[in-house]
């Protein structure tokens, strides 16, 4: 029998006395693909980082290939065939794509005696890498043209070509579209009928069944088990990932008074964005924003709050004409904005959890950390903000704690409306499940809610009242309670109903 591609022999971290991982003894067969999955705070992502050389473990070791290794850093997995694709892409935009897979590495030749780039090897060896995985992505285009589907893909391309026998993919289709998706398990495909070992982390519990193999769980640090997937349901990994919890129970759907609309926009429109957006929001309400990547979804809720220019339209706020948004004068309105890549826009990592919970409520006057503690102490509460100390650095928190502390921060500007752009991004299911009910708790209290995300599920689970956008217009209204994940699906994809 071939040696596995990977085996763990009582592994364990631990970290000032708090155990990460615990004494793990698992094994990872040559060829296929192994999803790792765990709610955050599992285990996961510190295996993954012994694996990848970023941190050392505190017991136990791990073979490769059926050889002992011990990685002091990032190059000696390198060195050992193991490579990992991030899911933060790591690509220079005004890079070429050749560029971007050998930067620190461009071949060199010698000309008139001195060494040069070798640009046009460059772009050779790249399209040849290209022609094998990818043959519709141009060695030669800045990486910035790229969509992000096509740019995920450019990362992998460049993990193979220190031409490894495992990679570790960390959410690769997290910021993905559908398409884009299913390009990208079309890769994986072919790099697994080539023999390579992948482990794959997702949030996204329907991928497992199109493209692994195997499922193996975490859960506080210790190995619940590993299950085929031919033979397994959701359900049964979800409750190898938490055990026996409950479902976010869902208020009763509330009739929502539409007599005078808090928000309302007419008409808006900016060139290449979208165009002719109308909608109405009412106290109370949550309205989801259905689309495909690209549709304009992001960019109408960033012109409505003033982040970006539009070109015609009108905006009215609380019956009050808007003729010029800016954030500062939307948040005065009432307005709150949670973007949808809460560690770049929506926190500041090297700051505190307190800081970062009171950035959208400070003004422009002194303030002191006293006089910033009950409003603190009141979103870690309500919000059920799992932390040790407010005082530590947000980035110590895991990433649905890190979203609670981004809605938290406008929650606290004790807003009239809030936006809120894929809240649910890259976080496991019982965080998600906390999300939604901060939403329907904060609704019935009045605040209005637009509510964009990739998930359709969560669309009709959450909302009362879902628009879809196609190419940047609006193109369609649902009702959740009476839509079938089809239709909204077939809507998202063929902008016509």
């Amino acid at each position: 029998m071939p040696a596995p591609a990977i085996e763990l022999r009582g592994l364990g971290k631990v970290y000032d006395g708090t155990v990460a991982l615990a004494q793990v003894d698992h094994t990872f067969e040559a060829g296929r693909v192994h999803a790792l999955m765990g709610k955050n705070g599992s285990g996961k992502s510190t295996l993954v980082k012994i694996l990848a050389g970023a941190v050392s473990p505190t017991v136990g070791e791990v073979l490769v290939r059926g050889e002992r290794v011990r990685f002091d850093s990032p190059r000696d997995a390198f060195a050992a065939g193991i490579i990992t694709v991030h899911q933060e892409l790591s690509l220079v935009p005004s890079l070429t794509v050749g560029e971007n897979i050998y930067l620190g590495r461009l071949p060199r030749s010698r000309r008139l005696g001195a060494s040069i780039v070798d640009w046009d090897r460059v772009h050779r060896d790249a399209a040849a890498l290209l022609a094998d995985m990818a043959p519709h992505i141009d060695p030669r285009a800045p990486a910035g043209s790229l969509s992000i589907g096509q740019q995920q893909i450019v990362e992998i391309v460049k993990a193979m070509s220190f031409n490894p026998a495992i990679l570790l993919l960390d959410e690769p289709t997290s910021a993905l579209a559908t398409r884009e998706v299913e390009q990208l398990f079309e890769l994986i495909r072919r790099l697994r009928a080539r023999g390579i070992t992948m482990i794959y982390i997702t949030h996204r519990m329907n991928e497992l069944f199109a493209i692994a193999d195997s499922c193996t769980v975490l859960r506080d640090g210790r190995l619940i088990g590993t299950v085929a997937m031919a033979d397994t349901s959701t359900d049964a990994i979800v409750e190898m990932m938490f055990g026996d919890i409950a479902r976010a129970e869902r208020p009763a759907r509330r009739r929502i008074e539409r007599t005078g609309p808090i928000l309302a926009v007419s008409g808006l429109t900016r060139q290449g964005a979208f165009s002719d957006v109308s909608f109405d929001l009412h106290r109370g309400e949550i309205l989801g924003i259905a689309g495909l990547l690209g549709a304009g979804r992001t960019e109408l809720l960033r012109a409505v709050f003033g982040a970006d220019p539009f070109e015609s339209g009108t905006i009215h706020f609380g019956g009050r004409a808007m003729d010029r948004p800016a954030p500062r004068t939307m948040k005065r309105a009432g307005l709150g904005y949670t973007p949808e890549n809460r560690k770049e826009v929506g926190l500041v990592q090297i700051l505190s959890i307190h800081d970062n919970l009171c950035m959208a409520s400070n003004g422009m006057g002194l303030t002191t950390r006293a006089r910033e503690a009950p409003r603190v102490a009141r979103q870690i509460r309500d919000l059920a903000i799992k932390l040790a100390n407010p005082m530590q650095p947000v980035s110590s928190l895991s990433g649905g704690n890190q979203q609670k502390v981004v809605i938290g921060n406008w929650l606290n500007t004790a807003p009239k409306v809030m936006f809120l752009d894929e809240p649910t991004r890259g976080i496991d299911v019982q965080a998600k499940q906390q999300i939604f009910e901060i939403m329907w708790r904060q609704a019935e209290a009045g605040l209005a809610v637009v509510f964009v995300s990739s998930e359709l599920e969560e669309l009709l689970e959450v909302t009362d009242r879902i628009l879809v956008m196609h190419h940047g217009r609006l193109v369609g209204e649902v009702n959740p309670a009476a839509t079938r994940l089809s239709e909204l699906y077939s809507l998202c994809m063929e902008g016509a109903r």
